[in-house]
């Protein structure tokens, strides 16, 4: 296999993860149509088995960060495709609710350990200068898995099969299962084990020589330091990061993205539209999702981390606004249902070409070599709890105050999210992870 064939595998199943987050984030949103008339759900029962895969999800990325510093990347994504499978098979054959929302605790572990892992695994194999590229498909293959949901869920919708849009994230699995056998392990964490010369050889699948000897060296400058995982995570240099990590991670949820990938058939269906054309008007969202994702793919090297979270919170608030106007003011017809997928549209478009991508990108590039796993697992979990509480209070808080003012809530939460950046965030575009730290380390002290 000659290296550029190597490279695009490499990052492809790197990042594949990422797919089958996206398709048991997305995937819900269907199957929540039918699930009732099989097995019976309050709104509050709704509300849990959409939220008890965050649940697990906060328990997989708390644990498989540290795990990952640990035994390395390669075998936690390995462990974490035979718990998707496990997750997808007991949601198939559910025959009530404890079952249901055991199925979605255990698919939560596994989503909690592809959040923590993926970005770490694509941001310590991916050259310099263009980390935010190859970082941004972790992003990208999210939004396929949740088109690719929205297109099973749409196919099965006329036989109101919810059973096989759970069940069918079995398949992406089974793939990610084989394909990792394949993968190399991050040279980071082989030089860490004292694995250099592995590590030279995995570098060498995605850099030039000259840039494997600068990074090797700086590498080393690091590795030299006596501190363990727990040392750095403690250390006081390390806490401005933690807090711009976290605080960003918080907002990409509070902001109300996930709220609109489970639910937005629900929104549609409140709307005035019918349950298949709910469900097709989610498939154009989530094709907008991947067509912005590639977007940002295309600019993030250049434009910077921090312009595109401004331009998107922007952009997002101004959507949500609009959205909330025309809801406030307007009876509920057809014209209306369609503005409110269009203005959704926009939303998503600010969101996926800005926040999705950059999030994933930023939150390993702000952290230490030594504690980069266990701090970007922490940052995730915390970014699924502000995804549990979305998603579990969503419904009740629709049902309580009304589509119009939830949208105004999270209007609101994106004016802070915009000062928060503006305020702390640092720009990480065009320095390698080593000099980062090094900068990190040297301002603070």
């Amino acid at each position: 296999m000659n290296r550029s064939i190597s490279k695009g595998w490499i990052f492809f199943f790197g990042a594949l993860g990422g797919l089958l987050y996206g398709y048991d984030t997305g995937v819900i949103s269907g199957a929540l149509l039918f699930i009732s008339d099989d097995i019976p759900l309050t709104d509050f029962l709704e509300g849990l088995v959409v939220s008890s895969l965050l649940v697990g999800a906060i328990v997989g990325a708390g644990l498989s960060g540290y795990v990952s510093d640990r035994f390395g990347r390669r075998k936690v994504v390995f462990t974490i495709a035979l718990i998707y499978i496990a997750g997808s098979f007991v949601l198939a054959f559910a025959p009530n609710v404890p079952f249901l929302v055991t199925g979605r605790v255990i698919l939560g572990l596994a989503v909690g350990g592809s959040t923590a892992i993926v970005p770490v695994y694509l941001s310590e194999m991916a050259p310099t200068d263009s980390r935010g590229a190859l970082g941004s498909l972790n992003q990208l293959m999210i939004t396929i898995g949740i088109v690719l949901a929205y297109l099973v869920n749409y196919a099965f919708a006329p036989v109101e099969g919810w059973r096989w849009m759970l069940g069918l994230a079995a398949v992406p699995a089974v793939v990610l299962a084989v394909g990792v056998m394949f993968m190399p392990e991050s040279p980071k964490w082989l030089l860490k084990q004292n694995r250099e010369k592995e590590a030279r050889k995995v570098m060498g699948l995605t850099r030039d020589e000259q840039e494997i000897e600068k990074e090797m060296e700086q590498m080393k400058k690091i590795e030299a330091e006596k501190e363990g995982t727990w040392d750095v995570l403690k250390a006081k240099w390390v806490r401005p990061m933690l807090l711009v990590g976290s605080g960003i991670a918080i907002f990409q949820q509070l902001i109300g993205i996930n709220a609109v990938i489970y639910y937005a058939p629900t929104i549609f269906t409140e709307a005035g539209l019918a349950d298949s054309a709910s469900i097709l008007g989610t498939v154009g969202i989530g094709v907008l999702n991947v067509l912005m994702t590639l977007v940002a793919i295309a600019t993030i090297d250049k434009l910077g981390r921090k312009k595109l979270l401004l331009i998107g919170n922007a952009g997002m608030v101004t959507s949500l606004a609009v959205l909330a106007a025309i809801l406030f003011t307007a009876e509920l017809t057809t014209a209306v249902a369609w503005l409110t997928v269009v203005f959704l549209g926009l939303f998503i478009i600010f969101f996926s070409a800005t926040w999705g991508p950059v999030v994933w990108v930023m939150l390993p590039e702000l952290f230490p070599t030594k504690a980069r796993g266990a701090a970007t697992g922490f940052t995730t979990l915390l970014l699924s709890a502000a995804n549990l509480v979305v998603s579990l209070f969503f419904p009740i808080l629709l049902g309580a105050i009304g589509t119009a003012w939830v949208f105004v809530l999270f209007a609101v939460i994106g004016i802070l999210a915009f000062l928060f950046v503006y305020t702390y965030v640092p720009e990480t575009k065009g320095r390698s992870l080593e000099e980062i730290e090094n900068d990190l380390r040297g301002t603070t002290s």
